[in-house]
């Protein structure tokens, strides 16, 4: 039997090896990581809400009203009244009949692909989508074809190729992101919504990274280009710019009736705590408010103060190899700066980086001096 500590050295010699970074205070852009004082500026907390005074009082409120934990899964007799209210509030952000929360966006994004396609099936995904929407396909035991990243052109060819190769009952989903999570860069998604819809194919949309950031009252890239009516299934998370957990898919009706019967990681999961639901709901109110359009302001004058021409709140510095990203990495953290190296698998071999992320309660004077350490000139 293979030793495990061979595999460990195995990545720790490649540059691969992972540690976790302990954290002895709050989610903010000024942390604490043992002895050291840091500018986080790693952090999916686009809008600054994970430690919001606002959201904290209400978090407490709702553990008096309803407990800590909901004690069953949603199908046994763990559905409480703010369960349903986040659905709603996120359906009707999200412009659909109904919605359906999961525990992280993981789990949402593997139940949904398997619950809606089979081995009968295709699936057709962008080279660059992450993780669980590529975990939920392989595990659905469909047909996989992947395309180019963001090359609408051979999605269209692979769309041609499924039309001709799939059976009468079965069913083609085009799966993608709206904005990619380690690139920053938006998906084409008008005119992925467009070639989707003349192949007569279901299309799933990850807007994790743009809820809360981009679009009117913050709803999404969909909601920006107008094409929210054009697509099956609008998933994401409560944990990048609502500053909570969790995950939701918003879809039609049936869909969702459809997935609270087959969705497993829906199914065999306890429920989210119920505190926990209306704080998110809370937070999403909050970020569609005139409150959430300040901070989107002051979030974009912080992106663009880093990178006039960036599209989102993530900005990449590509800098190849493993131990080169993990040096200038050190360096930055030497200066006072968190910017973790990213490595493969989470992005492809030969282009690891610097995710470098913004957000609303970044202090202007401190990302100026983060743009004046010369980490730009890496780019």
């Amino acid at each position: 039997m293979r030793d495990p500590q061979q595999d460990l050295d195995d990545l720790s010699a490649s540059g691969l090896r992972r540690e976790l970074r302990i954290l002895s205070g709050p989610q903010r852009p000024d942390i604490e990581i043992g002895p050291e004082q840091l500018l986080n500026f790693s952090s999916n907390d686009y809008l600054g809400l994970a430690n919001d005074d606002g959201l904290k009082a209400i978090y407490q409120e709702a553990i008096g009203k309803y407990g800590i934990g909901s004690g069953a899964s949603r199908l046994v007799s763990g559905t409480m009244a703010p369960h349903i209210e986040l659905e709603e509030a996120i359906a009707a952000m999200k412009k659909t009949a109904a919605a359906l929360t999961f525990s992280s966006g993981f789990a949402a994004a593997t139940g949904t692909i398997t619950a809606v396609v089979g081995k009968e099936d295709i699936v057709i995904l962008d080279k660059l989508c992450h993780a669980s929407l590529i975990d939920g396909a392989k595990m659905s035991g469909a047909t996989i074809r992947v395309f180019p990243h963001n090359n609408v052109e051979k999605l269209k060819s692979h769309l041609q190729w499924a039309d001709k190769n799939q059976s009468g009952q079965s069913r083609v989903l085009v799966v993608t992101e709206s904005v990619f999570s380690m690139d920053g860069d938006l998906a084409p998604l008008k005119e992925i919504c467009e070639a989707t819809r003349s192949s007569g194919a279901l299309l799933m949309v990850d807007e994790a990274h743009a809820v809360g950031v981009i679009g009117p009252q913050g709803r999404g890239l969909a909601a920006e280009l107008g094409v929210e009516d054009m697509i099956d299934f609008q998933m994401g998370t409560f944990s990048k710019a609502v500053g909570l957990s969790g995950g939701y898919v918003c879809a039609e009706r049936a869909w969702i009736d459809w997935l609270i019967n087959r969705a497993r990681s829906f199914i065999y999961s306890t429920a989210p705590s119920p505190a926990l639901a209306e704080t998110i709901a809370a937070a999403l109110e909050k970020v569609q408010s005139d409150s959430g359009d300040s901070l989107r302001e002051k979030l974009w004058r912080n992106i663009h103060c880093v990178d006039p021409s960036a599209t989102s709140a993530i900005i990449p510095v590509v800098i190849g190899e493993n131990e080169a990203a993990l040096a200038v990495s050190s360096q930055l953290r030497e200066k006072g700066y968190l910017v973790p190296a990213i490595r493969f698998p989470t992005v492809p071999r030969g282009t690891a980086r610097l995710r470098i992320t913004l957000s609303a309660a970044h202090r202007e004077e401190d990302v100026k001096k983060f743009v004046a350490s010369g980490l730009l000139s890496n780019r």
